[in-house]
């Protein structure tokens, strides 16, 4: 869906996150997982920002790997601060999302 960018940069570090707790993955692969998600507005400079804040707060781990195709890639794995921050992402999301089903008029308990 288009539009959603500024919906989606408080929620995406937590939706990169989760995918990588899915299994090692790089910044292209992420874009892609993610556009093919439906979140069309995301490329490749958005992820890699992504990337970077997650890396300096210390919730990934992070290998350089050679690629077949061009330069060295970077390798993300989830660490135990990651499993720990993503945790916690999905339990304040489940505090938004039921607030805001609350405030549209919809109750989902």
């Amino acid at each position: 869906m288009k539009g959603l960018t500024e919906l989606l940069k408080g929620a995406l570090e937590g939706i990169v996150l989760q995918r990588i707790k899915e299994g090692e993955t790089y910044g292209y692969e992420i874009t892609s997982y993610l556009v093919n998600l439906g979140f069309e507005d995301i490329v490749e400079g958005t992820v890699y920002t992504v990337l970077l804040r997650l890396e300096k707060k210390g919730l990934l781990s992070v290998e350089r790997r050679n690629s077949v195709v061009g330069p060295p890639r970077k390798f993300y794995a989830l660490n135990q601060a990651g499993e720990q921050y993503l945790q916690e992402f999905w339990t304040k999301w489940d505090f938004l999302a039921t607030t805001m089903a609350k405030l549209k008029g919809q109750n989902n308990d």
